[in-house]
């Protein structure tokens, strides 16, 4: 079974000089989702999704070509692609002459859906419409402003997690940009603004941000950092409905942002200004 420690995460490695696909390193989610108490019954659905911003290729007469790229990864894939990894694999192309931007989000398809376990949705944007591409903030109430005092920073402490029993039912969005979370492997720190959008009892805000900034010195994948959070609020807080959407700033050239919902939707894909 691949697991961290086996990935090239942290190790020095050679970069590729053509394209490789046994680059990438899948990574199985339900260690992580075991942790949590899950089985392959999820009480969620999603989507991990990536952009790629340092993405190039050769065509057919050796030009060198650059574009973005978006990957989709559902959340009922059996595995994720550990980062590192996908950073090697998709710069085994820079020499590569594939030929054309469909060409390449073909092949792009084809080995991140192999690697993942499931079909993963691959989006290249060329130059030409690099400027379309807006910067925007998650939407909802900042929670970073009020005025509490904090001394835990981990591990991720659901007892923070409380509801207004005596309120009524709400349906709002509340964002903060203090999420962060180190690297199970290397330490390193993931930084990464969240929205937490739901209908239920009035969550209380100033456990919210004291749980967020729990995960402050917690080691964990983006993709499980998420869960976890989708996860303790469902049980700690019962809210009608739940999603939990978090942008983490790029690295490598590369961005996760993972969506949970137990309601159907399809996240819209903005990006931050950290990012």
């Amino acid at each position: 079974m691949n697991t961290p420690n086996l990935s090239p995460l942290g190790q020095p490695v050679a970069y590729a000089s053509r394209y490789d696909a046994g680059l990438l390193f899948p990574i199985p989610r339900a260690q992580g989702r075991r942790e949590l108490g899950l089985g392959e019954a999820l009480p969620f659905d999603g989507v991990d999704i990536w952009n790629a911003y340092e993405l190039s290729w050769l065509d057919a007469r050796g030009k060198p070509q650059v574009a973005l790229a978006e990957f989709r990864v559902p959340a009922s894939s059996p595995a994720i692609v550990e980062s590192k990894s996908f950073k090697l694999y998709l710069n085994s192309f820079n020499q590569e002459r594939v030929g054309d931007a469909d060409a390449l989000r073909a092949v792009l398809e084809r080995d991140l859906s192999a690697a993942a376990g499931a079909a993963v949705e691959v989006a290249v944007t060329r130059p030409d419409r690099f400027a379309q591409i807006a910067v925007a903030e998650l939407d909802g109430e900042s929670i970073d402003a009020l005025d509490v005092a904090i001394d835990d920073y981990g591990p991720p402490n659901p007892d923070h997690l409380r509801v207004d029993a005596a309120g009524s039912a709400v349906e709002e969005a509340l964002v903060s940009d203090l999420l962060k979370s180190n690297c199970p492997v290397t330490g390193q720190p993931d930084w990464a603004s969240v929205r937490i959008r739901y209908g239920g009892r009035r969550i209380d805000r100033a456990g919210l941000l004291r749980y967020l900034v729990s995960f402050r010195e917690h080691a964990g994948f983006h993709e499980q950092c998420v869960e976890r959070i989708h996860v303790d609020l469902m049980r700690r807080c019962a809210p009608d409905w739940l999603e939990v959407y978090a942008r983490y700033t790029r690295r490598g050239g590369l961005d996760i942002n993972p969506w949970r919902s137990n309601r159907p939707g399809r996240p819209p894909n903005a990006r931050g200004a950290r990012q």
